[in-house]
């Protein structure tokens, strides 16, 4: 029996599956809430149930692990390699930034847990690489080894923020005003980003907060308020709200996209972008993407896939904790 997990600042999933070869069947999938545990372990024991010998496990981190440590993003935890095997009495356990785990579970997705976004023209022997933006905003580079695209970590969603217009400077600003500086990619494209977003439009003057919007957002949580209500066109402010988070979004994947030359395809993940496919397909996101100067061509034949399967990252950590325990 093999633990994985996708451990994020806001939900954590974890699975338990059953390896027999070279083959994964899960066993057991359970969501928390992350900030009602007050450790990893506490989870994993909320989980697991009595009784079960666990051979392995892989976990995905929101945060860089560092000679079997990690400080998690957005959590507030800090896990150990050597404590969580004496503690599980794994034989073998491995840790990976979230990203990269869910760069892992790319090849795992079936068609229809894919959304197309651009065709492109795909160079099969080429990087590819991974943007998802939820709680924080992460990305992964899949780089061409010669024989496959091997997954590596990176944390450069902490890079700065680079506004590219008018709008985007006052946003800067804003943000500067309100939340100090550095500003960085992070703070801009997350759940807290888009809620940002509405309040900078709002205290700009593009659109005024109705009583209602106002009533909404005190009784929910407030992105899922402003997703909801601008995915259904029912609030102006909203609509404009995602139109330039969309926005932000594809020009920060076509930077990635640009990083790492990802000419094998630029995968978009995260449950942000899930929620507002519709969104992001409506053309804003893909402008953003190839609007890069003498490099426009160049993205324009850049696939770009929207994942919509949550578990990605949880199916990306099974098969590398199976790939250890082979070895």
């Amino acid at each position: 029996m093999i633990l994985a997990g996708d451990v994020g600042g806001t939900k954590t999933i974890l699975g338990l599956f059953h390896r027999r070869g070279g083959n994964l069947t899960p066993v057991a999938v359970s969501r928390f809430a992350t900030p009602e545990f007050p450790s990893l372990e506490a989870m994993i024991a909320a989980f697991v149930p009595a009784g079960i010998r666990l051979e392995g496990a892989c976990l995905g981190l929101p945060g860089a692990a560092v000679e079997g440590a990690a400080e998690l993003t957005n959590v507030g935890w800090t896990v150990s390699h050597a404590q969580l095997r004496r503690n599980l009495g794994l034989a073998h356990a491995v840790f990976l930034n979230d990203l990269e785990a869910m760069a892992h579970g790319i090849a795992a997705l079936q068609p229809h847990q894919v959304l197309t976004l651009n065709l492109g023209r795909p160079t099969a022997a080429a990087n590819a690489a991974l943007i998802a933006a939820g709680t924080g905003l992460g990305e992964a580079v899949l780089y061409w080894n010669g024989r496959e695209r091997v997954p590596a970590a990176c944390e450069a969603g902490h890079a700065d923020f680079a506004p590219r217009n008018g709008i985007e400077m006052g946003f800067l600003a804003w943000l500067l005003d309100r939340r100090g500086g550095p500003v960085s990619w992070d703070m801009v494209l997350s759940g807290r980003g888009l809620v940002d977003v509405y309040h900078y439009l709002r205290d700009s003057g593009q659109a005024t907060q109705s009583p209602d919007m106002t009533r909404q957002m005190e009784e929910a949580d407030p992105a899922a308020v402003i997703a909801r209500e601008g995915l259904a066109g029912r609030n102006p402010l909203c609509v404009a709200s995602l139109e330039l988070f969309a926005n932000l979004y594809g020009a920060e994947a076509g930077n990635l996209a640009l990083r790492s030359l990802a000419l094998g395809g630029v995968w978009v993940g995260g449950g942000i972008a899930a929620k507002l496919a519709p969104t992001l397909r409506d053309g804003g996101f893909l402008r953003a993407f190839t609007n890069k100067h003498r490099l426009s061509a160049l993205l324009r034949d850049v696939p770009v896939h929207l994942i919509l399967e949550e578990t990605t990252a949880l199916l990306g950590a099974a098969r590398v904790a199976a790939a250890q325990g082979r070895g």
